[in-house]
């Protein structure tokens, strides 16, 4: 279980650049998948070649953002839709990623018999890996992050992105830049991406050119099931609930494979599933009624579905009687 929950939190790193396209500036962005594998690409290719890991980790973050940029000029400046731009992009890097990797696996554990030094070569060397220790550490970077996204979000700069999300043709009206504020977005993003795939894979050993696929469902699983259960009226709570939505994903899949419900080749489908689910069960009013009886920062509402009591429509009956 602690292996499910530290990926759960590197992964957290993803879900919070899924939630800045997705839910912030309300574009749906699937060079995710590709992204995640430039920055994992990335990032061991250089530890192999004697790269400082921090340098390396650093590298996979500026190879997410480029990735970024590529599909916000394809978006902004060649006018494709945004889509449809990230899947070109997407499309685009798998070849990209085997040119970076020079090859569909890289490993980065062994090098002619020396172990490769990486962020987790300590903790690996001292069977730390998986305890509550690393997790720890974990945790403390997972959370950095959501503060970084809290105070980028705060920004007049992320007030206005988050009023070209909303609005893009008053946001433009309001003098704001959306071509700037989609860019800019898409880099931070992306970047958040590419800096999880780097940690992935000095976490799990090797990048391989097929390590991408399926990222964005983890993202989105991740931000649908936070928000449903901490809501989106507060920035703080929102970012939080897609940190605590990653790990939640990840236990979900553990305890799935763990009890023989399906195998570890059934995660794509549970995936898609779980997306599915969590976006159905969205848009329901009960639901939203129900969890904001069990979060005390929820706004308390009755569902719009549900009779209005009836000293409702006496008071509002005497009240136009008397007008």
């Amino acid at each position: 279980m602690e292996s499910a929950i530290e990926q759960g939190l590197i992964f957290a790193l993803l879900a919070l650049g899924v939630f800045l396209t997705y839910r912030i500036l309300d574009l749906p962005d699937l060079t995710v998948d590709g992204s995640f594998t430039t920055g994992g690409g990335t990032a061991a290719i250089l530890l192999v070649n004697g790269c400082n890991p921090w340098l390396a980790t650093l590298a996979g973050f500026a190879a997410g953002a480029l990735a970024g940029l590529i599909t916000g000029l394809l978006h902004t400046k060649l006018h494709i839709d945004g889509l449809l731009a990230s899947i070109l992009t997407m499309i685009g890097l798998y070849s990209i990623n085997l040119r970076i990797m020079q090859g569909p696996l890289v490993s980065v554990s062994l090098k002619n018999g020396v172990p490769v030094e990486t962020l987790f070569s300590g903790f690996r060397a001292g069977g730390l890996l998986y305890s509550w220790q690393m997790i720890g550490i974990l945790a403390i970077v997972a959370v950095v992050f959501k503060f970084i996204i809290d105070w980028f979000l705060a920004t007049n700069f992320g007030l206005a992105v988050q009023a070209t999300g909303d609005n893009s043709t008053m946001a433009l009206a309001d003098g704001i830049s959306i071509t700037v504020t989609k860019n800019v977005t898409l880099m931070v993003s992306n970047g958040l991406v590419g800096l999880s795939g780097a940690l992935y894979a000095q976490f799990n050993g090797s990048a391989d050119s097929q390590m991408g696929i399926g990222m964005i469902l983890v993202g989105l699983a991740s931000v649908i099931v936070g928000n449903a259960i901490f809501g989106t009226r507060f920035m703080f709570l929102a970012t939080l609930g897609v940190v605590v939505g990653s790990v939640l994903y990840r236990l979900v899949i553990f305890w799935a494979i763990d009890w023989h419900l399906a195998e570890s080749g059934d995660m794509k489908f549970i995936s898609a599933t779980m997306v599915v689910i969590a976006l159905v069960l969205s848009k329901s009013e009960r639901l939203r009624h129900f969890f904001s009886f069990l979060s005390p920062w929820r706004v308390k509402s009755l569902p719009s579905d549900l009779p209005i009591p009836i000293s409702e429509v006496v008071s509002a009956s005497e009240g136009k009687a008397g007008g």
